[in-house]
């Protein structure tokens, strides 16, 4: 049965400066918060240059900010190139601060970034904390390398300020795999605002079929947003290239976000290549993950839930810079048998590579490989969200049954 939150309404912030993780991940609790809830409302501010290529459910909208990409050497350009970056993030700040003011959330979810790029929210929360609305950082099962994650955050005195500023900390993942903070010197105050919450599961959409999904049993090959993965696929074609006994069709997902001329390019490979069917992006990645036969990714938070959730054996090339994110992930879900791992070393070797996919359309999935793997995120979440609003004493926010 539905329950009914009164009036509540929930500000998301989604910074997006490389690939589409973030808005895809509050996309999904968002999605997830008005189907368990009817009188919630949900609004995501998000930096993506492509937010309004996704659909949103009702009660639930975005408010896009000015575009402001990473680098591959880990610095920020404006995606106006015309506009200056420091100009283009005074516009953000002012763009968040004054819907935070109209909006009047009661509840304010940060995604992964404490305070914001380049410190953009720290206002903003500074604000609401007099207002009342309870703030909440979520952190990515994984963040980065510890001492890259304590260097970045001591620089700013971010463990302080997220001790003092907010009210709880979800981690978006099981305890039992990892800690994203694991390796450095937490307060307590932070500690006892954490909670572990589980893996986001994901859901296909289901009705019409995806234009793009093959006819034939395939191979998805998945880069995220795609603006790091160029090697991925690179390797992937020359695989096919190499071996003619790797003819499994496959179904290659370039993401929005590669450099065209590498688009081009890939495009030309795959259209002379009868197993290969290359695309640019599509916003139902949930479906065409659900009926492939295994993946092969780099394994950003996002897929990795997809592949969990759909129950996908799955071969994971991770990235290692300008984060160790994926290489950590990586490693420890193959620790735990989930997934198989190969370096992008290993990757460049077209006929090791080649194996290693065929190898992982024989693969057992997860639930069998390494049965027991968390899923609760969401329901989860939805708990906490309703204890936390029920718990102010706002007469607009109660909890009853719909």
């Amino acid at each position: 049965m539905l329950k009914r939150l009164s009036n509540a309404r929930i500000l998301m912030y989604s910074h997006d400066t490389f690939g589409l993780g973030h808005l895809r991940r509050c996309r999904t609790i968002a999605h997830s918060l008005v189907e368990d809830y009817r009188g919630v409302q949900v609004l995501i501010i998000s930096g993506a240059t492509i937010a309004g290529a996704f659909d949103y459910r009702a009660r639930v909208d975005f408010v896009k900010i000015p575009s402001v990409i990473k680098l591959h050497n880990g610095e920020y350009t404006s995606m106006d190139r015309h506009i200056d970056l420091h100009e283009t993030l005074k516009m953000r700040q002012s763009i968040i601060r004054h819907t935070a003011e109209s909006f009047e959330p009661d509840m304010f979810i940060i995604d992964k970034e404490p305070l914001g790029l380049r410190g953009e929210v720290e206002d903003t929360l500074v604000y609401l904390k007099t207002k009342g609305s309870r703030l909440v950082l979520g952190l990515r099962d994984v963040m980065d390398a510890p001492h890259l994650l304590e260097a970045e955050w001591k620089r700013n005195d971010v463990l302080t300020k997220i001790a003092k500023l907010y009210d709880d900390v979800w981690i978006y993942g099981p305890p039992d795999f990892y800690d994203p903070l694991t390796g450095i010197d937490v307060p307590q105050a932070l500690r006892d605002k954490m909670q572990f919450v589980g893996f986001l599961q994901r859901n296909a959409l289901g009705g019409t079929r995806s234009e793009h999904a093959p006819h034939e049993d395939y191979l998805l090959v998945t880069t995220g947003g795609g603006g790091d993965g160029a090697d991925l696929v690179r390797d992937v074609i020359a695989a096919y290239q190499a071996d003619p006994t790797l003819d499994h069709h496959a179904l290659v997902v370039l993401g929005p976000y590669m450099p065209v001329e590498m688009r081009q390019k890939f495009m030309e490979a795959g259209a002379n290549h009868p197993k290969l069917k290359i695309i640019e992006f599509d916003n139902r990645m949930e479906d065409l993950i659900s009926g492939a036969k295994a993946v092969v990714a780099m394994g950003g938070y996002n897929t990795y839930c997809e592949i969990l959730s759909f129950d996908k054996p799955a071969l994971i090339v991770p990235r290692t810079e300008p984060r160790q994110e994926q290489l950590i992930r990586a490693t420890r879900a193959s620790e735990l048998g989930l997934v198989s791992m190969v370096s992008a070393d290993d990757s460049s070797n077209a006929l090791a590579f080649a194996q290693a996919i065929k190898d992982v359309l024989k693969r057992d999935p997860p639930s069998i490989s390494a049965p027991g793997m968390h899923l609760e995120g969401l329901p989860t979440i939805s708990r906490l969200v309703a204890e936390s609003l029920v718990r102010n004493d706002g007469d607009h926010l109660s909890l009853v049954q719909g």
